[in-house]
């Protein structure tokens, strides 16, 4: 089962490799994993997208919670909170093959975000599933290069936010 925790953490030093740390140690995969800046710069948002049985994903839980650098837990569940991924897409297009690859990507709503001679690099942000159509719909052409952010999000609504001092 996929299960995405968006952790509230410390911004300081060693956070991420402490964390990170204390997956490894114990045998769990990191699907996915971003970290960036709150609106408070003493915070760092951590997305954690990890897939396990349901005691597993108890395990990871518990010892999330005795890591001192954790302020807050929150599990993302599908109907209850916005995750979205970027990803960035290096085609080859030729002049013939330029405005089915641009036709598709306005199909997604991506955007070209550099033109060459002989490719495009294009943008594209939305969930995992979205991202996965248009990867699938542009493999008849020549992919260059990917790269994906990974998963970040936050629940929906204002009703368990947290504020700190």
């Amino acid at each position: 089962m996929r299960t995405v925790f968006s952790l509230l953490v410390d911004n300081t030093s060693g956070v991420l490799s402490r964390i990170a740390g204390m997956f490894s140690r114990r045998g769990y995969n990191i699907d996915s994993l971003t970290v960036g800046v709150t609106a408070d710069p003493k915070y760092s948002r951590m997305t954690v997208v990890v897939n396990g049985e349901d005691q597993i994903i108890e395990q990871i839980e518990k010892q999330l919670r005795k890591q001192e650098d954790v302020i807050e837990i929150k599990m993302l569940h599908d109907d209850k909170s916005v995750c979205r991924e970027l990803i960035l897409i290096k085609i080859r297009a030729n002049a013939s093959d330029r405005q089915d690859v641009i036709a598709i990507s306005d199909v997604f709503r991506a955007k070209i975000v550099d033109v060459a001679q002989d490719s495009l690099v294009i943008e594209l942000t939305g969930n995992q599933a979205k991202l996965s159509a248009f990867i699938n719909l542009l493999s008849k052409y020549e992919i260059l290069e990917l790269a994906r952010t990974g998963l970040t999000g936050l629940s929906r609504g204002s009703d368990d936010v947290t504020f700190l001092d």
